[in-house]
Formats: C-alpha cells, structure tokens, sequence
C-alpha cells in the first residue's frame, strides 16, 4: 500500500518501554545453536539431523474440481434438456393436467447457527452488523441510495432471518420479519429485465434470498393472507428469474448460491421435478468450478469457505424436509469443504485472518461445523488451498504459500504471499490485520484497501509496496505468480525435531530484480520459532543501488510488548502468563501501532513489531527468533 493508505496500519509508537521485568538472556537458548548467530539462521539446525522431505507442489496453479452431472435416466435426461431449453416445469410434470398453485411442500428445518446479538438488535428496531447499528427504518430496500458492502448483503440476502429465529420463538419474530419484508416487496415489486439493476438482483444476494425465504418461510408465511399470497408470488417469481440469469453471477460463490436457491425451489415448490433436475447439473458443475481438488475454494477465503458449506448445508435441510436424500456429490463437497476451513483455525478455534477474513470465533466455527455432521480433521496434504499449518504442541503456526486468488475468484483478495500467523494455547502471539470484508461495519470503508495490502500482513514488504497489486473492488493485480514450497521434518538424534518451511516468490522481481525467500523452523514443542527472510537477485547480475525493507510482525490484540535495551529485540507477555522473547538479526526493532479485525469484525488497536531498513539490489537476508522463555 502507499503510505497514504497505511494510515493507522503504519504510525509510530513513542517512548516504548521495556516490559517491567529481568530481559532473559537468550544465549544458548536453542537446543539447536550454540551461539546467537547461529540461532538466528534458520538454515542450519545444529549437530547432524536426518531430514525428512515433504516437497509440495507449486502454488502456480489452481486445478479445478472436474464433476459431472447426477446419473439420471433417459427420461429425465429429456425433461432436463426441455427445461433448460425453456419450456415451462408445469407443462413437463403434467401436460394435461391444471396448473398447481403455488405453495410450499414443506416446512425445512433449520440446523445452522444464527447470531443472537443480531436478532435481539432486529427486534430493537435496528440491523446490528460488525459493531455497527442502522435503523431498520433508515434502509433503503431499492438499493438506489447505496449502503455499506455488509449491510447490502445482510439486508438483500435475508440473512438476517436466521439471526431473528436464532433470538426468540417464532411468534416473538413473526411482526420484525413481515415489516421488513413487506417494505423490500415494496421497493421491490418484481424483478428487473436482467442481473445488475442494483444490489438486490445481485444473483448471489438473489440465490441467497430465495434459500432464506424457502428455509425460513415460517416466519414471512404466518401472517395476513395477502402478504402470504404475494411473498408466494414473488417465490415463484424470482425462481423463474434465476433459472433465466444464474449463469450472469459475479462469481463462483454467487453462481452457487443461485444453482441452491433453484434446485430448493424444485424441491419445494410444485411440479418442481424438472426445475431440480436442471438445478442439480448446474449446481454439481458450478461446485466444481468453485473449488481445488484439496476442497478449498478458489478465492482461497476462509469466509467464502463458510459460506459455501452454509449454502449447502441449507440446501440439505431443503432435501431432508421432502424426505429425500441429496446427491453424492453435493455430500461428498461438504465433506471435501471441511478440512480447509479446519486448516486455519488457532488454538481456540478461531480463524486466521486471511484473504479479507476477519478471525471468526471458534464458536461460529464449531456451530457450522456440526450443522454439517462431518468429522474429521485438518487438512494437510496442501495443494491448491495453499495454507500451510504446523501443529507443534500448543502452538499453531499458518503459513501462506500461494499467489493471491486470480480476479475471477477474489472478493477481497490481499497481497499476503509468506506471511504467517501463530498462536500459542488459546492466545494469538503474531496475526495479520485481516477484516477487509467487514469494511462498513465499524471498520471504515476507507481502510478496506490498506486491509488487502502486504503491510497489512505479516511478512516483508520492499519499498512500501504490494508484493500484488491491489486493485479496488476487491481486485487483485499482476505481482506474484509463482511460489516454490518446500516442506521438511528435521529429525535430530537428540530428539529434538522442527518442521522447516522453505517458501519463494517472485512478486518483486519486476519492480527491483529480487525474489522474497522466507524459512520458517518451528520445534515440535512448539516453544521456539526460528525465521530468515532473504532477497535474492532474480538475475545472475543484481541491479546497483539500494532499496528500502520493512518486516513486520503484527501482534494479537492482549499481547503487552517492551523493546530490549540493546534494540535488537522485544519481550512479548501473553495473557496466560507466558513470556516471549523475540531477537533480530536483522537491525533494530522498533513498535508501531496496528489494526486487528476481531472475531465479530470490528477494529482492535493493536502494535506490530517492525525491522527496516536498507537492502543492496544484490540480495541479504535477515534472521530473527520467536522464543518461549522459562
């Protein structure tokens, strides 16, 4: 980012004091070194160690999921291709019969989580979203007078209809759901020629909308008769609109919230066969185009992660209510969609802030994951996701070794290639900023931008500048492209063995000739953290002069921090009571202030360490330690 964009992500802290405690001396602390410069760099571990090698593949390339459509019969192989072609549902389930009328079949049963909070707030008389309260009075439903990115969603979504049934019984609900509803039917009294009139006809808020009217229908159908009969109108109305436009979705996701809503429709509605039918191919193929074959989806956000297994997870509940089992593939995806999402959670159980995300708290991540009945862990064998995760006793290290999502797929994709995140117990030690998603919540939408960017992150950065370009309306640019993973146990006779992660990117090479490396060495009793970041010349000539760097270490929103006297470190407390010791080799470090997106996706002021400086366009590198003391 430029430094008009840092802002409070990149402002100095003065008088920083030392914690008021005796600094550990950190000589000879490593099992693996004998002096300090030798525990500074990570390349070597001391003694002779027997190294098991893990390569990984290269994150250049996302390979698509390649699925085909449910086996169905001739027949229905026919109704399909007729329904598609457009000809009406009633007429393929009954030629000659009268036209249904539109009702629900049945009534789905909810198993995914709301927020409480949220409902209580609705019934208060307001939207309650990331911190930040709107009259419910004050939104405009047409969508004319633009509101924030989250309550847009929020409102245009219906999501919200899982927060109110969350927070009371039904009938407590009932008047809050029909008042909103009946002014968005106002501003919205049918839908437009095509996608794109405004954020309402969005097919990814449309899909959704319909999947919360068709799985929350209890609470908009039990009231007035003639609201009842125009929600059901406009059911029917916006299903036949989505078989029209699903395939002008802004994306993966929202292609796959517009195939659920259809194939829940032809669950749900009548002479719905061929509509299913023609949904489920859809939906099978969209899944596919979605996510890698390791089961992460491609924008590589773990909120998208969520928010495909909530989409289809509801979408199970609409085939359970008709007494009906969903495909093998659709299970198959939520089981694949798991592992993923497990694979960035701290010792808490919250997430890591990645890709926009905010650190959702463990308990959403829990509740979600049991509505889904799947169990099973982590993912570690790490293809397109990305995300490397070392778990070393009580401490979690996450590693970013992937290029940035490709346009297609990002939302609010970040420039943050090498950097890493750690927890140790229930406490993050270092985090990224994260919670560009939540922008217009409490988190300004001004500071949505400087939230994508590398300083954002933590990792190193050459001249203030994106390791990717970061392009407004989520967008990322050219930058890196290719990223080298290597992966290995360090196995030493003493028993004392590491996880070493080797990991390269060429997002620099354009711009100063050099290429970022970073080594990561965790010890498998997760109390010493060993990392080397080096800039090489991506030619066998470097260019002359001189650039600037900053590595930066962004700390967890309880961690108090003290620099050493000597400046080439810092002693970090945690709130469990464990005292850390970080060390550079690298030059002085120094505290600034920093932003922490929390788990409900407001700001936290928070301070990062940060190590800069100048760097020859030959190359250096830079060693410093993370070190549990006592």
């Amino acid at each position: 980012m430029d430094r008009s964009e840092e802002g409070v992500l990149n402002q100095n802290v003065s008088g920083s004091t030392a914690l008021d405690r005796q600094e550990p001396d950190i000589t000879g602390i490593s099992a693996f070194a004998a002096d300090e410069s030798d525990l500074l760099s990570p390349r070597t571990v001391g003694g002779e160690a027997k190294v098991e090698v893990a390569h990984i593949e290269s994150g250049r390339a996302l390979a698509l999921a390649d699925f085909s459509p449910p086996s169905v019969g001739p027949g229905e192989r026919l109704i399909r291709f007729a329904y598609r072609l457009g000809i009406p549902g009633s007429m393929l389930s009954a030629p000659m019969g009268k036209k249904a009328r539109t009702r629900l079949l049945a009534t789905v049963n909810n198993t995914l989580p709301g927020h409480v909070a949220a409902g209580t707030a609705l019934r208060a008389g307001h939207f309650l979203i990331h911190g930040a309260k709107t009259p419910i009075a004050q939104v405009d439903y047409a969508g004319a007078a633009r509101v924030t990115p989250p309550l847009e969603r929020v409102v245009h979504s219906f999501s919200w209809l899982t927060d109110l049934e969350a927070c009371a019984p039904r009938e407590q609900g009932t008047a809050v759901a029909e008042r909103i509803l009946t002014a968005w039917l106002q501003a919205n009294p049918k839908p437009p020629g095509k996608p794109g009139k405004g954020p309402a006809w969005a097919v990814g808020n449309t899909g959704a909308r319909l999947m919360n009217w068709l799985a929350h229908a209890p609470l908009i159908l039990s009231g007035e008769k003639a609201l009842r009969n125009r929600t059901l109108a406009h059911i029917s109305d916006t299903a036949r609109w989505l078989d029209r436009h699903v395939h002008n979705a802004e994306d993966g996701l929202a292609e796959v919230a517009g195939w659920s809503a259809i194939v829940a429709a032809g669950l749900l509605l009548p002479d719905g066969r061929p509509r299913r039918l023609y949904g489920e191919a859809g939906l099978v193929k969209s899944l596919g185009e979605l996510m890698g074959d390791d089961g992460g989806v491609l924008s590589r956000s773990p909120v998208a992660q969520m928010e495909a297994i909530a989409l289809l997870v509801r979408l199970r509940n609409c085939y359970h209510a008709t007494r009906r089992d969903a495909p093998k593939a659709v299970e198959r995806v939520i089981e694949m969609l798991i592992p993923p999402l497990l694979a960035l959670t701290h010792g808490d159980g919250s997430l890591g802030s990645w890709q926009g995300g905010w650190a959702v708290d463990g308990d959403d991540v829990n509740a979600l994951v049991r509505a889904t009945g799947v169990r099973t862990r982590p993912l570690r064998d790490v293809r397109q996701w990305g995300y490397q995760r070392v778990l070393a006793h009580k401490s979690i290290l996450q590693f970013d070794t992937a290029p940035p999502p490709l346009p297609a797929h990002a939302r609010h994709g970040c420039a943050s290639t090498l950097a890493f995140e750690m927890s140790h117990g229930g406490h993050r030690l270092i985090v990224n900023c994260g919670g560009s998603a939540s922008g217009g919540g409490l988190v300004p939408v001004r500071l949505e931008q400087g939230l994508r960017a590398t300083a954002a992150h933590s990792t190193l950065t050459l001249d203030d500048a994106n390791s990717t370009a970061v392009l407004i309306n989520g967008a990322i640019g050219s930058g890196v492209s290719e990223v080298d993973v290597d992966r290995k146990t360090l196995v030493q006779e003493n028993g004392g063995n590491a996880t070493r992660l080797e990991a390269s990117h060429n997002g620099y090479e354009a711009r100063y000739g050099l290429t970022h490396r970073r080594i990561l060495i965790l010890r498998d009793d997760g109390t010493e953290l060993r990392g080397e970041d080096l800039l090489l010349p991506a030619n066998r000539k470097g260019k002359r002069g001189k650039v600037g760097f900053a590595i930066r270490f962004h700390l967890g929103s309880r961690v108090e921090v003290g620099l050493t006297a000597d400046g080439q470190g810092a002693g970090l407390a945690l709130p469990d009571g464990s005292y850390w010791q970080f060390r550079s080799a690298a030059g002085e470090v120094t505290v600034e202030d920093s932003l922490w997106v929390d788990g409900q996706g407001r700001p936290q002021a928070t301070q990062q360490l940060v190590i800069q400086g100048m760097v020859s366009r030959g190359g250096g590198n830079f060693g410093w330690l993370l070190k549990k003391m006592g």
